[in-house]
């Protein structure tokens, strides 16, 4: 039987050739780079009256999306840094640090300055959105304006780094962000409905994994930095959300009746904030929905080979963002079940033979007849840096 020291060798000998290449790349694009819903930064369509449409809006972006040949060169669609993905890589470089992996430390630093650069303009708090501006089926999100999941992750990575670096400017802006949450986001209605609102601000419909993800911020600074109104008020919307969870163990997307859909990386993000609220508030009150959830995510979210599918009931497209919170979520909750570690491997192994470009990045989809092969800098890169070194961890420890 092999040792886990040779077990854990083998598993780096995998890594470190995409871990390596995938961080060159991402690297000598400065970052940066095209976004599936980036359409509506196009130069050429912006000149048009047809960007005063709503459903000239949804449908470029939309086209875009779902296109396998990429236009947006032709449509003069720029190449940016978003701070998801910023965030995104600057998680994944604290956990490299550790490691004694990431070779420039100044990057640290860098990605710090660049996510205080790109602040959402004209807010007191500290707070983050998107590089394009975004139409829902609803409402139109300006570039750059604020939103939860944005704010989550760029505070998350903040906090990643203060607890390496001890810079005082992380846990600052993490904090302001944290009241952005609750001054700004955070509804009630009767004695039940607890939420954030998302996208908007004005947006009063439950989205589950906005609830948990901004649960799981203020859990996170509760137990480190104090603040009791953190702790109570992320309490209250994470036992609505967990009262929504269905019989079996799936979440649909939110409340509205268009938002039944139950998908492989919500989930995840739903399962991954529920652990992060159960342990840095000291509670196992969610302990029974995080095991029927993940019980749901394991049976219903994999194919033999490891593929990750979209949909509990549904293939394809095979996503990369699926993938990557697929290894996530696997190894943040590897402690309930002894298979997260070789479901993780499963799912890896799969995407380097299926989805890995030798020029060092991963492609977006894939379908039963053809793969979309156009690299994205937040959707892939970003995800997928996080996710190499997020199993490197784990391989280590």
């Amino acid at each position: 039987m092999m040792d886990d020291t040779k077990k854990g060798a083998d598993l780096m000998a995998i890594l470190k050739g995409p871990l390596d290449e995938l961080f060159r790349y991402c690297k000598e694009n400065d970052w940066a780079g095209f976004d599936p819903y980036d359409g509506l930064n196009s130069l050429v369509y912006q000149a048009t009256p047809l960007k005063n449409s709503k459903l000239c809006r949804i449908a470029l972006i939309q086209a875009l999306k779902r296109l396998p040949v990429n236009l947006r060169p032709l449509l003069m669609v720029p190449r940016l840094q978003n701070p998801k993905a910023l965030a995104l890589f600057l998680s994944a470089f604290v956990k490299l640090s550790k490691l004694g992996l990431l070779k420039d430390e100044g990057l640290i630093q860098a990605m710090t300055e660049l996510l205080a650069a790109l602040r959402s303009p004209g807010n007191r708090y500290w707070n983050w959105g998107y590089s394009f501006p975004w139409q829902t089926r609803g409402e139109l999100v300006p570039q750059g304006g604020a939103n939860l999941v944005c704010t989550v992750f760029v505070a998350n990575a903040l906090l990643d780094a203060f607890y390496l670096t001890s810079d005082p400017r992380c846990i600052e802006m993490a904090g302001s962000a944290a009241d952005y949450l609750l001054d700004e986001l955070y509804w009630t209605q009767g004695g039940e409905l607890a939420c954030f609102s998302y996208p908007l601000p004005t947006t009063h419909v439950p989205i589950h994994n906005a609830n948990f993800m901004g649960a799981a911020l203020l859990c996170r600074l509760a137990k480190y930095c104090g603040g009791k109104r953190y702790r109570d008020s992320a309490l209250k919307v994470a036992r609505y959300s967990a009262a929504r969870q269905q019989p079996d163990g799936a979440w649909g997307y939110g409340e509205s009746p268009s938002q039944g859909w139950v998908d492989n990386f919500h989930t995840g993000y739903n399962l991954c904030a529920l652990h992060t609220i159960g342990h840095c508030a000291e509670t196992g009150e969610f302990q029974g929905v995080l095991r029927l959830g993940f019980d749901f995510y394991r049976k219903n979210f994999f194919r033999q080979d490891g593929a990750p599918k979209y949909y509990h009931n549904r293939i394809y497209p095979i996503d990369i963002h699926s993938v990557a919170q697929s290894i996530i979520t696997m190894l943040e909750l590897k402690e309930l079940s002894e298979q997260n570690l070789p479901q993780a491997r499963s799912v890896l192994t799969w995407a380097l033979d299926n989805m890995w470009d030798d020029n060092g990045y991963f492609y977006y989809q894939l379908y039963p007849l053809f793969k979309n092969k156009i690299s994205y800098m937040r959707w892939s890169q970003a995800w997928m840096l996080l996710a190499l070194a997020t199993f490197a961890e784990h391989v280590q420890e």
